[in-house]
């Protein structure tokens, strides 16, 4: 027997699905637990001891995949370690500078915000380039003997390196961190992101440095546990990477979780022929959509907290509205949602745990929409009492009854949701009714027709094991690395040997790291691309390579329909991209043949809002080809679907529900 586990640490759930491979083909088994946010790898162990999976990790015959939430937790906390920040002279504000911008323009008394690195960390010494790779300030003894003596005062528990065009020249940051002490965790910028715009780079590379200890003892703890079973880590990317190499690049992990969604989605829309997916994934914290046109979308533009993260990472949007946000109401008595969460302790009120503030897992459980019994397949009841005297808490100060209030939180938070996919699709020149919408995330079901009525989608799908996805998504995604460095100049100017040669650099560079992770060469596909920009832009629209008539071409197409036009400027290159990725496991879900029997509802529901009871079915029971007409609920052990009344549903042949307007 051989044993892949997917696990996703949420910030309510820890999701695992356990893919089992014998001499009879391969089984899939999903399983949920409540997080553990003070020690979130409690929460691992045990999941895997109930999946009776503790003697055969300890046996090596469990390889894990892990999307972890230590980094992106340890970041909006303020958490990371003593770090020291070093750049060249005159340039130790680049970080509390930032790009001189302000939250809220009009804001004349705008809240301080506190610097990433406090003055007595940052410090300056030589070895500056030119724009042109010139060396103007050399890198001195006396520099380095101050570093050290800098050090020894300081006592930090990482360094961070950040020197001007270190990407066309790294040979200085290499000479400042041999020198750090090897108890001390030491990143410079030209591993971390090679790249033009030195406050991005600096950010990252502090980032790195401020978190990449805490993700290192957090992965070590974790492996020694498993030990021998191997474990690799999703990346933001959506790709996975070895522990040991993930241990030193904590920044690429800021969106582990949610890009472990994606993969599985991708995975999905390639199963039911449907590459044109908007994704929301909708836990107890938060919420993240994505647009998905035939592969995920990366941004170099993501932020973490306050801070840019300039990192290949997947195209997201996050908004504070899961299962566990909290409805309150506000200094002008009006009903809010979010982005507060009730979490996984104490979590909702219905949750029998001691929570006490109202959520909109605790309206959905007023509402008829979560079976007291069937929660988390039974394994949990829910107190429908609890909730409702939580929602009286809101409900009292409107002048509403309680399931009026309920309805109140639920339009509230839907209308969040929809926002945020409109930002990721409406805003970026794609129209909604061009995709199918793809629910995942425990608490995503009962909101999908929804949010497709609101935005005027017809056709939506609730992948099979919705409810765990971001886990699944462990398990099919690629190993992969993101690779990218700065070359800029007018496209007219450079050469396709230029962009080819530095393709192979970085090409060679990501195969060595794939190798040394036991992946066959023969297994990794390579793909390059590059960033583009009108003169004088200041942002670019990434390319895919082939050459260079066609990418000056794509470029204008691709300005056109982002921004609704173009522009009779020439097209400039700022960075070469190079990905590289290998499919190292052949991930099949169960097939069943279609059948043509009606499904049989296990009970029919009262529920707020519908005049006649609504049929509910337990999704284990429904088989491929069947056919439901809404309204009617759906339930299943890690999530619960809700299939309004001018919608229908039919399964298909893997378990998934094809939903239609």
């Amino acid at each position: 027997m051989k044993y892949l586990l997917g696990i996703d640490t949420g910030g309510t759930f820890t999701d695992f699905v356990l893919l089992t491979i014998g001499a009879n083909g391969q089984t899939i088994r999903i399983h949920k637990c409540l997080s553990t946010p003070a020690a979130p790898e409690n929460a691992i162990l045990q999941g895997i001891d109930q999946l009776g999976l503790t003697e055969a990790s300890r046996n090596g015959n469990v390889v894990i995949v892990h999307g972890s939430t230590v980094a992106t937790n340890a970041a909006l906390e303020g958490k990371g370690v003593r770090t020291l920040f070093i750049t060249n002279r005159g340039f130790k504000d680049m970080l509390t500078l930032g790009r001189q911008t302000r939250r809220e323009l009009y804001n004349l008394q705008p809240t301080a915000v506190t610097v990433p690195v406090p003055q007595e960390l940052c410090l300056e010494t030589g070895g500056r380039l030119s724009a042109s790779g010139e060396l103007i300030d050399p890198l001195t003894e006396q520099d380095l003997d101050a570093f050290r003596l800098a050090i020894d005062t300081l006592k930090p528990r990482s360094v961070a390196i950040n020197l001007l065009f270190s990407f066309l020249d790294d040979r200085y940051e290499k000479i400042i961190e041999s020198i750090v002490p090897d108890h001390i965790f030491a990143t410079r910028s030209s591993f971390v992101l090679p790249e033009y715009k030195e406050y991005e780079r600096g950010i990252a590379t502090w980032l790195n440095a401020w978190l990449s200890p805490l993700v290192e003892h957090y992965l070590q703890q974790l492996k020694l546990t498993l030990s021998p079973s191997p474990v690799t880590v999703m990346q933001s990317s959506g790709g996975t990477i070895d522990a040991d190499q993930a241990s030193s690049r904590a920044v690429n992990m800021l969106l582990s979780g949610p890009a472990g969604g994606l993969a599985a989605a991708r995975y999905i829309g390639n199963i039911i022929d449907s590459k044109r997916l908007l994704t929301f994934d909708m836990g107890g914290t938060s919420t993240d959509v994505a647009l998905l046109d035939g592969d995920i979308r990366l941004t170099n533009e993501g932020r973490i907290g306050s801070y840019p993260v300039a990192v290949p990472m997947v195209d997201m949007h996050t908004i504070g509205a899961g299962g566990g946000s909290v409805a309150r109401i506000d200094s002008g008595v009006v009903l809010q949602v979010g982005p507060e969460s009730a979490g996984a302790d104490p979590g909702p009120a219905c949750y029998g745990l001691g929570g006490q503030d109202p959520t909109v897992t605790d309206a959905n459980a007023v509402l008829g929409r979560l079976r007291p019994d069937s929660f988390l397949g039974g394994a949990m009841s829910l107190d429908i009492d609890a909730a409702r005297t939580a929602l009286s808490t809101i409900a009292v100060p409107m002048n509403m009854s309680i399931e009026e209030a309920a309805e109140g939180v639920l339009t509230i938070a839907n209308e969040h949701m929809t926002r945020a996919l409109r930002v990721i699709s409406v805003q970026r020149g794609y129209d909604p009714a061009d995709f199918r919408l793809c629910s995942f995330g425990g608490a995503g079901g009962l909101h999908v027709c929804a949010l497709a009525d609101s935005l005027q989608m017809t056709t939506a799908v609730i992948p099979v094991n919705g409810g765990v996805l971001s886990a699944l998504g462990m398990l099919v995604a690629p190993r992969e690395r993101q690779l990218s460095r700065s070359h800029n100049g007018l496209l007219d100017n450079i050469t396709a040997t230029d962009i080819d040669r530095i393709i192979q650099q970085l090409t060679d560079s990501g195969r060595r790291e794939l190798v040394a992770e036991n992946v066959s060469e023969e297994l990794i596909q390579t793909s390059a691309s590059l960033d583009l920009r009108y003169t004088g832009q200041s942002f670019t629209l990434n390319i895919p390579w082939t050459h260079l008539g066609d990418a000056s071409e794509a470029f204008h197409r691709a300005h056109l329909q982002r921004y609704g036009h173009q522009m009779e400027l020439a097209v400039e290159m700022v960075n070469v991209r190079v990905a590289l990725k290998a499919y190292t496991e052949t991930i099949m879900l169960p097939r069943h043949a279609m059948q043509t029997s009606s499904p049989k509802a296990v009970e029919y529901a009262l529920m707020s809002g519908f005049e006649q009871r609504v049929p509910v079915y337990e999704r284990n029971n429904l088989c491929p080809g069947s056919k439901i007409q809404g309204p009617a609920l759906i339930t299943e052990e890690v999530s619960t679907s809700l299939i309004n009344t001018n919608w229908s549903c039919e399964v298909d042949p893997y378990g998934n529900l094809l939903l239609n307007r």
